[in-house]
């Protein structure tokens, strides 16, 4: 089974929006990856941190993905643009929506 960390854009995006591209993105990987996937839970929903802290608790989970999913317009958006430096960074396999 492939541990799968999500990156995507989150400000401005209801809940049900961000958990659609969520489920998206596991079905997409299992087709490309030929396997089951385990989506890694790094969607927090508790609110009361500052932005880099929910980064911080990102990067730790980034760390056990076997892969990483780039949701559409990643590039705009800090936290994604971090991950993605991360993940190339530390050879971590990456599939851009």
């Amino acid at each position: 089974m492939v541990q799968l960390f999500i990156s995507q854009p989150m400000r401005g995006r209801s809940d049900e929006e961000i958990a659609v591209e969520r489920e998206y993105a596991k079905l997409a990987a299992e087709r490309i990856l030929k396997d089951d996937v385990e989506v890694i839970d790094s969607f927090f929903q508790d609110g009361d941190k500052k932005p880099l802290e929910y980064l911080g608790e990102s990067l730790k989970l980034l760390a056990v993905a076997d892969w990483v999913w780039f949701c559409d317009g990643w590039e705009q958006a800090r936290g994604c643009k971090i991950e993605n430096l991360c993940a190339r960074e530390y050879g971590i396999p990456i599939i851009h929506a």
